[in-house]
């Protein structure tokens, strides 16, 4: 990497420290290809079942879980008659343990939820009323343009894409967004030397005559 000043918000830290360096940084920076287009072509095939075939995630679910439950009462059955071994699942049991920890968890973020819906709703904290109001928006109108698994597939597919080619190209991306951004700072420059200062004297001159 090059100096901070030739980096994004002066940043020091590379893509993937900024996106955690670990397991989830690799599969969004392609470091293990074979899993990250695994997940792609399983989410590419789900989106075409949900959208050619006209099951919903329930129905799907639903189907799935009753062919299975099915192929394993058959097996077992036939396995007890034919003096077979049973299918071979493991002893499936959810510690005391993991329950504790995944109620600690969604105990603590929903108390956080509740926190920040009380502030908002008695209009404690106006900056997060604003940023809450501006993703309810956001969603509402991308809501409008399409379905949920279109848009749970294309959000996938953006953050397994952008990221990496942001890290493969980065020099060149930082170098450009720099130049534009430094010159989008001297055209406001030149706005408020030639348009913005003549406008705020006048404003000053009249509010003295007055």
């Amino acid at each position: 990497m090059g100096s901070s000043q030739d980096r994004l918000f002066n940043r020091e830290r590379t893509v993937h420290d900024i996106l955690g360096g670990g397991l989830v940084a690799d599969l969004m920076l392609w470091r293990n290809k074979d899993v990250t287009m695994g997940i792609l072509l399983v989410t590419l095939a789900a989106w075409m079942v949900f959208e050619r075939s006209g099951y919903t995630l329930l129905s799907l679910v639903s189907s799935v879980l009753l062919l299975l439950f099915t192929i394993l009462y058959l097996w077992a059955k036939s396995a007890a008659i034919l003096n077979r071994p049973p299918p071979p699942l493991p002893d499936l049991h959810v510690s005391e343990e993991m329950m504790n920890e995944v109620a600690a968890f969604v105990r603590s973020h929903l108390n956080a939820l509740l926190s920040a819906s009380r502030d908002i709703s008695l209009g404690k904290d106006s900056k997060l009323f604003i940023k809450v109001a501006i993703c309810f928006w956001l969603v509402s109108v991308i809501g409008s343009w399409t379905d949920f698994c279109t848009l749970g597939y294309t959000c996938l597919l953006v953050v397994l894409t952008i990221p990496a080619l942001y890290e493969k190209y980065e020099d060149k991306i930082d170098r450009c967004v720099l130049v534009g951004y430094r010159e989008l700072q001297r055209l406001y420059a030149r706005l408020d030397t030639e348009c913005l200062c003549k406008i705020r004297k006048l404003i000053l001159e009249k509010s003295k005559l007055d």
